[in-house]
């Protein structure tokens, strides 16, 4: 896994890490202070992760996490159906059976 930071006048605002995964690859712990929220600050850290590689994205995140799917879906991401969230989950995630039914699995293009 790789992550990638954005900062300004020398401090961290955001982060988003990649991970390879054979087929797909995964953005993983994507996080941006609450002030920074808003400035395109993910939003670029997104676009330079999608630049490093052509293989489909997933991102995995809460179904509660309202605010992450929707930023997903406003840079072009889908949510994929639950049987196939399933299946993606358990291919390419190790979480316990409870993450499992409280998530969703969004991805560029699969």
């Amino acid at each position: 896994m790789t992550f990638w930071g954005f900062e300004s006048t020398g401090e961290l605002l955001g982060v988003m890490g990649i991970q390879d995964k054979g087929d797909v690859a995964l953005i993983r712990h994507a996080y941006v202070r609450t002030r920074s929220r808003q400035q395109g600050i993910g939003e670029h850290l997104l676009l330079h992760l999608e630049g490093l590689t052509e293989k489909p994205i997933l991102v995995g995140t809460w179904k509660a996490a309202s605010w992450a799917i929707s930023f997903y879906e406003k840079n072009g991401y889908i949510l994929v159906s639950e049987t196939e969230k399933n299946r993606l989950l358990q291919k390419y995630w190790s979480i316990p059976e409870r993450q499992i039914e409280t998530s969703v699995v969004l991805a560029n293009k699969i």
